[in-house]
């Protein structure tokens, strides 16, 4: 978008890109014509919207509950320390920023239920016409359910008027959709056309061509998705005196909100842990609501930290253990680089919720979600520091740019996902072969580059590589043509 001015049609490597919307990238690029071009503002974007996301949480808890203002305080601790969430956090991808407009839905909806306000109606449908400009069709998985429940969680009297507001902010959610998708279809192309209409939505929905699992599949995610939450008894013991509440509607929102849809998402082909991102702050809220039923019952157990703790101290033992096992075992090399002070501190941190024993469970919530968001601090932060060199593209990117202005003949071998176009500066795209026309390919350019990949087994390709460097578990290099169409020769015709 910022080399062709075009805002329209997003493009990838030269070519149309249907795979998201727009959105995010009009954000990236209005950022960028703010502060011109860097790389610390696509990082920040997705965290803006967790921040907005805590916040329309809290928004969220004091409608619900407006009496219980220990609701309002827990919601945004216990969501920012789910593991799934701080983790995305700082990914700059479509989830978190999706997430927001689910909660801008979801206040809409409460303020057609509290307040019967019309407005609330086109609140909703703003949420959803955004939230398709995020990541497609998906918004409505997330706020359907709720919508089209409510006579369950909250009995809308007159029921007609409630639902003539749900298909008015469906349409009007898919006008503010079609105002980009129509002019984006005609000027893409037909295949363009195809794939945003129709490719990237009921494909996905029935047979994914990516991300395809089985209905079961995020159940054994959940410990991990939920953590520390999940291994915490007053959240067990709170959970057990859910039928003493299950009337309430509020109680009964928060349940469509994070059981239907996440089976609604169970039972989609495509499926990423990301994807439940936007379901967790109906976690968040009704976990806060059941906790805050016992935060004034003084009531220590050993055993409520526990858990958790331990939890935190393998993750710890992981860290201390992994340069010694990866040099007895098949694994990534930069696992040798791994630092031994984030094992140690992780193993502190454990350490402090076995030993600090807290008698009142808001205590013990706020020392809980303090370990928990510096853990998961701690933990990606210790892989990303080893790991960090073989991720690293800045200088191939570079040096790819560097033949580009040379007007050096290259191309990349295989799928080629655009890793090198922001990082090196690309003015143009980076040519695409692959095995079946790669031998045409080398006889046309004899005197061409070839960027290929290649596994530790065949280390000696490094001696006769232009550029290499490690990627990732392999390595990738530049070679010259010649040397790669020696290999080509008895495949020739």
């Amino acid at each position: 978008m910022w080399l062709t001015g075009d805002w329209l049609v997003p493009h990838l490597n030269g070519e149309a890109y249907h795979h998201k919307p727009p959105l995010l990238f009009w954000l990236i690029n209005l950022g960028w014509g703010i502060f011109g071009i860097n790389e610390w503002w696509p990082r920040i974007v997705p965290g803006l919207f967790s921040l907005a996301n805590l916040g329309l949480t809290v928004y969220i808890a004091r409608q619900l509950w407006p009496q219980h203002s220990n609701v309002t305080t827990f919601a945004p601790l216990i969501l920012l320390s789910c593991f799934l969430w701080s983790q995305f956090t700082s990914a700059t991808m479509f989830d978190m920023v999706l997430a927001f407009f689910t909660l801008l839905g979801m206040v809409a909806l409460i303020w057609a239920w509290q307040k019967g306000t019309k407005g609330a109606w086109g609140l909703f449908g703003l949420a959803i016409g955004l939230g398709i400009l995020t990541k497609g069709p998906v918004i409505l998985l997330h706020l359907l359910p709720v919508a089209l429940l409510a006579s369950w969680w909250q009995r809308p009297a007159p029921a007609w008027t409630w639902y003539l507001g749900v298909l008015i902010g469906v349409v009007l959610g898919a006008l503010i959709a079609l105002l980009w998708a129509i002019p984006a279809a005609l000027a893409g192309g037909r295949e363009f056309q195809q794939a945003i209409f129709w490719g990237q939505t009921a494909n996905r929905l029935i047979n994914s061509f990516a991300h395809s699992h089985p209905w079961w599949w995020y159940l054994p995610f959940l410990p991990l998705i939920l953590f520390p939450w999940l291994f915490w008894l007053p959240f067990w013991r709170g959970l057990a005196h859910l039928a003493k509440h299950f009337q309430e509607s509020a109680v009964r929102f928060c349940l469509v909100w994070f059981g239907v849809v996440f089976a609604g998402f169970s039972f989609v082909s495509g499926k990423q842990l990301h994807y439940l991102l936007p379901i967790l702050p109906a976690f968040a809220l009704l976990t806060s609501y059941l906790l805050g039923k016992q935060s004034t019952l003084r009531q220590y157990q050993y055993w409520n930290t526990f858990l958790p703790a331990l939890v935190i101290m393998l993750l710890g033992l992981l860290i201390l253990i992994a340069p010694f096992v990866s040099t007895q075992i098949r694994l990534p090399i930069w696992l040798n680089q791994i630092s031994p002070l984030p094992g140690i501190l992780l193993f502190l941190l454990g350490a402090v919720l076995i030993l600090w024993r807290l008698p009142l469970i808001k205590k013990q919530l706020l020392l809980l979600s303090t370990v928990a968001i510096l853990a998961s601090l701690i933990f990606p932060l210790a892989i990303l520091r080893a790991a960090g060199p073989a991720y690293n593209l800045h200088q191939i990117s570079q040096y790819i740019n560097t033949l580009f202005e040379r007007n050096q003949t290259i191309a990349h071998f295989g799928d080629y996902h655009g890793q090198y176009q922001f990082l090196g500066r690309l003015q143009r795209p980076l040519p695409v072969v692959d095995e079946y026309n790669l031998c045409t390919w080398l006889t046309k350019h004899p005197d061409g580059k070839l960027i290929g990949y290649f596994s530790r087994e065949y280390m000696d390709l490094t001696k006769q590589a232009d550029y290499v460097q490690f990627y990732r578990s392999k390595y990738v290099a530049i070679f010259d043509a010649k040397f790669v169409s020696s290999a080509c020769i008895k495949l020739l015709p």
